[in-house]
């Protein structure tokens, strides 16, 4: 039986608001108090060698995990901020133990039926919440590899959906994948660009 002194804390925090393509990834964390994890931090200061090796202590370690997405569909209906809060309710439903406190990197709590606060930078401050956006990460990142392999014209494994230099590029040659975000300002203005032509 646990103490009620111990409260039990869920980190949650997103992970791809940025990117012109794919899905935006949220994971929720309740660490293991009992098994504390060395190295935790914000994840984008973090090597990709260093993430994938936490994300799977992680997994081994803490009392419950889950990672959810919303695509770039729901993303285009419904914004990225609204998507990137929906995602986080997701994870969070998925938990099969209930923490006491939800803890959310940001300014703004997904809308759930728990105890929630949102804490700015909490992705430094917040252990739980270090870990979750760990999760989010290399979740993403692994989404990223495999429509690398589906749309290999576009380098995502290099540059993960983000608008770098070649990746607009590559949009500009090859025109807008299924997946790319049709909302976002340079996949637009080529949809705009191209019915105008």
């Amino acid at each position: 039986m646990r103490l009620q002194t111990q409260q039990l804390i869920c980190g949650v925090d997103e992970a791809g608001r940025g990117p012109l393509a794919g899905a935006v990834f949220a994971a929720a964390v309740i660490l293991n108090p009992d098994h504390p994890i060395a190295g935790l931090a914000d994840s984008k200061k973090l090597s990709e060698k260093k993430r994938d090796l936490l994300s799977i202590e992680i997994k081994q370690h803490a009392l419950a995990w889950a990672i959810a997405s919303c695509s770039a569909t729901e993303i285009d209906d419904i914004n990225i901020l609204q998507a990137s809060l929906l995602a986080m309710k997701r994870a969070i439903e998925l938990l099969h133990i209930q923490a006491d406190l939800v803890q959310v990197d940001g300014n703004k709590c997904p809308n759930i039926s728990f105890p929630c606060e949102a804490i700015i930078g909490g992705d430094s401050k917040v252990q739980a919440i270090s870990a979750a956006s760990i999760l989010a990460k290399t979740a993403r990142d692994a989404e990223l590899y495999l429509l690398d392999q589906q749309y290999p014209m576009y380098g995502f494994a290099q540059h993960k959906g983000y608008p770098t230099v070649y990746h607009l590029e590559m949009l500009n040659l090859h025109g807008v994948s299924p997946i790319h975000r049709l909302t976002y300002a340079p996949v637009r203005r080529l949809l705009n660009a191209t019915s105008a032509a």
